[in-house]
């Protein structure tokens, strides 16, 4: 490829954006192995555009271009990059822009081209999952100690991701050969019964080994990567391409960077990745910061590295406490004050409370809130924030099946509640009614094979008086005898579950509702429960904690078991209604990573619960760092009145220090001229004045985050917003 010289001039002049000393370093980056060191919010894909509209300026043909992303989010977002900084859509069609997934698909089907079954969802490998299960079965059971499978959706759930974090790391190429089961997924870090599973899952979907039957997420990633190893010629049927590109690299796993190697290794191949090794956070899925720090510098000692220090997301305020936080050069030029606020709470209702006046603010301020995030570290922290929202008539919006009264732990409980008082049909969501039946299967660690289940759901949706039928039901038998390798462990925890179910029946609804439930948990064991069906320890404290704000949230509402019961219903009724109003979002942290809000609240900022003392403290920092910079125009940091208890992230962003200084970049950044051609005038409107500036004809420049008008238009209409 014809590469540039550092000394010339860019040929690629962008739309919409004027691109910094570092953005131009990178358009102009001649070295084989590019990689970019970029802070959050730095643009660090309207960057690989510049570098991919440069290279095109330099005659490279589209289709000799590569640009893969993590998931299909992001490589839309690349695509409309490619159009914004201003390359024709006909020659954005041309280039290759794909999710690692896709690309991988793309080329075992030029190799093979056996039209293998594409699961994209997880529930259709349910049915693999249980063959895998029942063989696993047959093969191990009476030679294996420790073998418990369970085909409860809380097992299968906990299987597929086991089975996806071996492929991700490429474990099951490990040296295992001469190991028995137990001693290899002791080495391997998996529970025993997952690992066994995983191998026959693995010979089902691979056809013994003839070639892949179906895929389910990650598999094609997986299968190349495979097919790449030990110098497979499959490689030599990759297209020719000059450039490739990668976006958030502090993503890449082993099976990901197998594939960025052989595509790099070839010749005329050229590779710009770009990355934030503070946002590693999906380590159990294989990724690290290894990668940016040393795999790829091993692999290529010559490599070049450039800096995106400018974030284009936030002002200073944010930029200098999060560069405090990870001791690191941030930047921001950009005039804007994005507001750093922090409120204290006395208790976890009083949080709740904090959260919601902080919406009501934002409101106030003229903000609308769909603009505004409420991001919590763990699920069980949104049961009190929910309610408060909804008492105050707030609508909100959670991925689907989110939301607290949706969790499997709730919906074992509400099973109970609607089998004594007689009144599952309460329960109007089919969805809700099928969750419920798994539920109670799984925390009552029955035994049923998986048609029986599906049989059972089928009647329930259409007949839901039907649901205390559940435990007459006989259990699953082969000669008279149960089947071995779906034995549980604790036999008892059926039985305590029927007699609490016995207990219950007799309680007068008027019986305060937190005595109830507190007594009814005890008797069901569900803490210990939780621990014999969750293999990690944390995940069991997380069900735990959500037991306990239910038991709260009963206590402090002062309802009898009946009203309790009335309300739950009222209020999943009251978050499935069909919303036309905007309304708040209420996400987990983890989930957030790539996007952005005006307004980010921060609730439960205290030891113990973030950073949570069972996680690698590192990958809690960048859980945090993630969940901060999503902010554009105001954070809320929500922490304990006693200092004591309040979260040492807070402590690390040295808010006192980084404001002060915050304050003259602020004024520095105000006073200096906008750095734009003369035929482009900046407006000084804010977020709650965009409806207004873009109805007069405003363009909005992606890089710097704020509008302009043409010189060509009458300036008048825009006499307000100016600047001086």
């Amino acid at each position: 490829m014809n590469q540039p010289n550092p000394s010339n001039s860019p040929r690629f002049t962008p739309q919409g954006l004027i691109p910094t000393a570092e953005q131009t370093a990178i358009q102009l980056a001649q070295n084989k192995v590019v990689l970019v060191d970029a802070n959050a919010g730095a643009a660090k894909t309207t960057t690989l555009a510049l570098r991919i509209g440069e290279a095109l300026a330099r005659g490279l043909a589209p289709e000799q271009i590569l640009a893969l992303t993590f998931t299909p989010e992001a490589r839309e977002v690349l695509r409309r990059r490619l159009l914004e900084v201003g390359l024709a859509r006909a020659t954005v069609d041309r280039i290759a822009v794909l999710s690692f997934e896709d690309f991988s698909a793309w080329m075992l089907d030029l190799s093979d081209g056996d039209n293998v079954r594409q699961c994209s969802e997880v529930r259709a490998l349910k049915h693999y999952a249980l063959q895998a299960m029942d063989y696993a079965g047959e093969r191990y059971a009476g030679s294996v100690d420790g073998l418990e499978l369970h085909t409860h959706s809380l097992a299968l759930s906990q299987f597929l991701d086991v089975q996806l974090s071996l492929k991700a790391t490429m474990a099951l190429e490990s040296d295992v050969e001469f190991m028995g089961p137990e001693e290899a997924a002791e080495v391997l870090g998996v529970p025993l019964t997952d690992y066994l599973t995983t191998l026959e899952y693995e010979r089902l979907r691979l056809d013994g080994g003839a070639g892949a039957v179906f895929r389910g997420p990650f598999d094609a990633t997986y299968d190349l990567a495979c097919n790449l190893h030990g110098g497979s010629r499959l490689v030599d049927q990759f297209p020719d391409y000059r450039l490739l590109l990668c976006d958030e690299l502090h993503d890449l796993n082993e099976a990901a960077f197998r594939i960025l190697d052989a595509l790099v290794d070839r010749p005329q191949c050229y590779f710009v990745g770009a990355g934030d090794k503070d946002q590693v956070i999906h380590a159990k899925l294989g990724a690290s910061e290894e990668y940016l720090n040393r795999r790829f510098a091993e692999r290529y000692p010559k490599l070049q590295r450039y800096p995106l220090t400018q974030t284009y997301r936030h002002g200073p305020h944010l930029a200098y406490a999060m560069a405090e936080f990870k001791q690191k050069q941030v930047e921001s030029s950009l005039p804007l004050r994005t507001e750093i606020g922090q409120a204290h709470y006395a208790s976890d209702a009083d949080c709740a409370q904090r959260v919601l006046a902080a919406v009501r603010q934002w409101k106030a301020d003229g903000y609308d809130i769909d603009g505004c995030a409420i991001l919590i570290r763990d699920r069980h922290q949104s049961m009190a924030i929910e309610n408060a929202l909804i008492e105050a008539d707030i609508d909100y919006r959670t991925p689907p099946m989110a939301g607290y009264l949706q969790r499997d732990e709730i919906l074992f409980l509400r099973g109970l509640l609607a089998i004594a008082l007689k009144d599952f049909a309460a329960v109007k969501s089919e969805q809700v009614r099928t969750a419920i039946v798994d539920a109670l299967v799984a925390f009552s660690e029955m035994k049923f094979s998986a048609r029986s289940m599906d049989n059972f759901k089928q009647q329930i949706v259409k007949s839901p008086d039907l649901l205390g039928e559940l435990f007459l039901m006989e259990d699953e038998r082969r000669d008279g005898v149960a089947s071995s390798y779906r034995d549980v462990a604790s036999e008892g925890t059926k039985r305590a579950v029927i007699s609490a179910l016995a207990w219950l029946s007799s309680i007068d609804p008027s019986t305060p509702a937190a005595a109830v439930l507190t007594e009814l948990c005890e008797r069901v064991q569900l803490a210990a429960t939780a621990r014999r069906i969750f293999v990690r320890a944390y995940d069991a404290g997380v069900i735990t904690k959500s037991i306990n704000s239910l038991l709260a949230a009963a206590a402090s509402s002062g309802q009898s078991l009946g009203e309790f019961w009335s309300a739950v219903n009222a209020r999943e009724a009251f978050v499935r209604r069909k919303r036309d109003r905007k309304s708040v979002l209420i996400e987990c942290a983890a989930n957030a990573k790539g996007k952005e809000f005006d307004h980010v609240i921060l609730p439960f900022l205290q030891e113990g619960e973030f950073p949570h003392p069972l996680q690698p403290k590192r990958e809690e920092e960048n859980l945090f760092y993630v969940a901060a910079t999503r902010a554009r125009a105001r954070l809320t940091l929500l922490s304990p009145a006693d200092p004591a208890q309040r979260s040492s992230f807070i402590g690390q962003m040295r808010l006192p220090k980084s404001s002060a200084a915050a304050e003259a970049a602020l004024e520095r950044n105000e006073r200096a001229p906008a750095p734009a051609p003369a035929s482009r005038r900046y407006l000084t409107a804010g977020f709650h004045e965009k409806d207004q500036v873009k109805a007069l004809g405003a363009k909005f420049d992606i890089a710097r985050r704020a509008w302009y008008v043409e010189s060509d238009i009458d300036l008048k209409p825009f006499a307000p917003w100016l600047k001086k």
